[in-house]
């Protein structure tokens, strides 16, 4: 499925417009609370949320929405659904708690259980990366100008991988300590997919409890770029396709090639 480049160039719109609406109380002194998983939640996430929500439906009244800030009835209702917009309005929070910049606007179009479209924006950073498998993946400048993104292939000898800022788990640790002389990365949210998407970074693996708004839009982007993320059996990760909204163990590589089932 191709995404024509109005819808496109609407949704980068929505993005950044919610991005401001986060920004906003990003500057302020903006209170915290808990939610039932004992993640964090702020106004900034559902400010976004509210954004979003509105602008998706303005612009595609017949798709279906779903954000991680959905009602559960919403959630229940996905299972019927073949074509729907699944968003983490805040992706990060406890980035953004921490106020170090490094939490992103998620947008995916799901198609089938794969992720076509996506557009991640990271407002404090002012970076917009969106793409899709077929069509390629972009960085939009400041100025409006859009730099091709492709993954480093082949990836050098030393890796460099991409490892969670909050939730660095034993399993990713002890994958980590087989590589040759690896340069750990770590960073927040979608931005981990992005900087594969870049070239920046060659590895991302993930034994540990992520939800699907959390890597829809960086999984289309990164493979948009030339990259994959596959689940532990080799296979493409796939969304509304379980009883779980929670993914399985994955691992995003820039290169293909990489004999990442000899770690495991």
């Amino acid at each position: 499925m191709r995404i024509a480049a109005d819808l496109r160039e609407a949704v980068i719109t929505l993005a950044r417009e919610a991005g401001g609406h986060i920004l906003r109380i990003y500057d302020s002194d903006f209170a915290v609370q808990s939610k039932q998983d004992r993640s964090p939640l702020t106004e900034a996430d559902m400010a976004s949320h509210r954004c979003i929500v509105a602008g998706l439906r303005s612009l595609t009244p017949e798709w279906p929405v779903l954000s991680e800030e959905s009602a559960p009835q919403d959630i229940e209702a996905r299972r019927t659904w073949s074509l729907y917009w699944l968003v983490d309005p805040l992706d990060g929070t406890r980035e953004f708690v921490k106020r170090n910049g490094e939490f992103t606007v998620n947008i995916a179009l799901i198609a089938g259980a794969i992720p076509v479209f996506g557009v991640v924006y990271a407002p404090v950073l002012d970076q917009l990366f969106w793409g899709g498998a077929g069509f390629g993946a972009g960085l939009r400048q400041s100025g409006g100008d859009d730099v091709v993104l492709l993954t480093r292939r082949p990836a050098p000898r030393s890796l460099r991988i991409a490892v969670s800022r909050s939730h660095l788990d034993p399993a990713s640790a002890a994958l980590i300590a087989k590589l040759h002389t690896p340069l750990q990365k770590p960073l927040g949210s979608s931005l981990k997919f992005c900087q594969l998407a870049q070239g920046q970074v060659d590895l991302y693996p993930r034994f540990g409890p992520t939800g699907e708004w959390d890597t829809a839009a960086g999984q289309a982007v990164l493979e948009g770029a030339g990259g994959a993320v596959l689940d532990l059996q080799g296979h493409r990760l796939r969304y509304n396709a379980r009883d779980t909204l929670i993914n399985p163990d994955f691992i995003a590589l820039g290169d293909l090639d990489l004999p990442w089932r000899e770690w495991l």
